[in-house]
């Protein structure tokens, strides 16, 4: 995998906070990208979330999101002022949905503060339809809104959205670092948080199947998982019912696998089910989180990214819903120095078996120019999957691109230059993007498959495919979000 980022045009700086100190943990979470194919010309195109730092910037010289626009040539242009998308804010996250089924996949931006819900007009602009649509947030201060997913969780043809929130954050409220017991990390003094801080509440809006939502969140039973730290959403039939369930990777705090009762309610049974702690019972520091059914044996498993000086999770599906935390004996127990983020299952090399790719970056610049041997740039680590419940990082044979140094946040897979191989794009904190495209030599062949709803939802969202060559077997399913506050092209990719 090479990085060619710089030659195709995408040079925009993802903006959070400031470059060399990070005083306040808002800072330090740095924002989702996604593969979007906005225009519908068969070709991705990548959307790029920023923040802004607390000192703001210039008149006119703001940090805004960046859309560039595919031009089927293996480069991109910048098309954000025309596409109407120049607001500027402490954006987070990103996910993708027709949520309005007029054949034309709508955007949504979470943030801490206002999220924005922007309307795709289909020629290539935009329209802030927040207010219209009811997904005005009325709080007593800004609401930190981190992983987005658009799902059907009721089936009935129309886009619900769901919205992990992470901290309930008050600035004049927050020690400042070194000031508390939750403010050092390996005797230096850094941002505090996220534990001492008030955890917050997830959201469910349902959508009332005329361009407006209704927040449900209480009735739906989410309430109840209110002061986790939730950072990414998952979607998934993690038990073969046919309806989808909600997986949030939570940081400090027990992850969530919020099952669909089938009713319009959810049951929060990841203790049950065996995915809210590692295998030693622990809760870990959750970031990013993929689905896929990486020994193919039907059901969809569980992949977490977590902080440093501790593992990444696989939670492997035992077939009835629950899950066994296979990391250690899947050969994951490694890389345990770096703190992961954007994640996914995917078949890099076409084989037909679910690799996993791993983007990382630390938190505290303070702490590398303390001394501490931790690096705050970190590279990717690529696992392969040896077909046997095995797998093996092979980071080192796979291009320069996965050893570059960044602090990395989302991640987004997608085959961006249709060349039948899937590529990554990540975002980076106060840096450029990362392009690693995906030079393949193999000869394998491979199957990509975009689903269009007529009685579902448009975008085909939830849609489970199944592919079968000979005797082997794959699934996979079309959602959104993911990864770590992210969105893959939704097209599938079958290897």
């Amino acid at each position: 995998m090479t990085d060619v980022a710089g030659e195709v045009g995408l040079d925009s700086v993802c903006v959070s906070g400031e470059l060399d100190t990070k005083r306040w943990i808002v800072e330090t979470t740095g924002c989702g990208i996604a593969f979007f194919d906005y225009d519908q010309d068969g070709w991705p195109d990548v959307f790029q979330v920023s923040a802004t730092k607390l000192g703001g910037f210039p008149r006119g010289q703001e940090p805004t999101c960046h859309l560039y626009h595919n031009n089927r040539d293996g480069t991109f242009t910048d098309v954000t002022a025309k596409a109407g998308l120049t607001r500027t804010g402490w954006g987070q996250g990103v996910c993708i949905g027709d949520y309005d089924n007029d054949g034309w996949d709508d955007l949504f931006v979470t943030y801490w503060g206002q999220n924005a819900l922007y309307h795709n007009n289909g020629d290539g602009t935009f329209t802030d339809v927040t207010e219209k649509a009811g997904l005005i947030q009325h709080s007593p201060r800004p609401r930190w809104n981190s992983g987005c997913c658009f799902v059907d969780y009721d089936r009935d043809g129309h886009l619900d959205l769901f919205l992990a929130n992470y901290v309930d954050l008050d600035l004049s409220q927050t020690p400042a670092p070194g000031s508390g017991q939750y403010c050092y990390w390996k005797g230096v003094p850094v941002m505090c948080g996220p534990r001492g801080l008030p955890g917050s509440t997830n959201i469910l809006y349902h959508n009332n199947g005329n361009g407006t939502f209704t927040d449900v969140t209480e009735k739906a039973g989410i309430l109840k998982t209110s002061g986790h730290y939730a950072f990414s959403a998952l979607t998934g039939d993690f038990d073969n019912d046919g309806w989808p369930d909600i997986y949030v990777a939570c940081d400090s705090t027990p992850s969530i696998l919020y099952r669909n009762n089938r009713d319009g309610t959810f049951t929060d049974i990841a203790i049950s089910a065996g995915c809210a702690y590692n295998e030693d019972g622990r809760e870990q520091a959750g970031m990013g989180s993929t689905a896929g059914d990486f020994n193919c044996d039907g059901w969809l498993d569980i992949f977490k990214t977590n902080f440093s000086d501790d593992t990444c999770s696989l939670y492997r599906n035992n077939g009835d819903g629950s899950f066994n935390d296979a990391t250690t004996s899947a050969g994951l127990g490694l890389n345990t120095r770096y703190l992961g983020w954007g994640c996914g299952f995917v078949d890099l090399d076409n084989d037909g078996w679910l690799d996993i790719f791993v983007a990382h970056g630390h938190v505290y610049p303070e702490v590398e120019r303390a001394g501490v041997d931790v690096p705050y740039k970190e590279p990717k680590i690529v696992y392969r999957n040896l077909r046997n419940g095995h797998f093996e990082d092979v980071s080192s044979r796979a291009g320069p691109g996965v050893g570059l140094l960044r602090s990395a946040r989302g991640v987004a897979l997608g085959d961006f230059d249709n060349d039948g191989d899937v590529d990554a794009v990540i975002n980076n904190v106060n840096d450029v993007p990362t392009l690693l495209r995906n030079d393949l030599r193999s000869k394998n062949r491979w199957l990509k498959i975009k689903t269009v709803g007529t009685r579902s939802n448009r975008t085909g969202l939830g849609a489970r495919v199944r592919v079968v060559a000979g005797n082997h077997s794959q699934i996979d399913e079309v959602r959104s979000g993911g990864s770590y506050i992210s969105q893959n092209d939704l097209r599938l990719h079958f290897g």
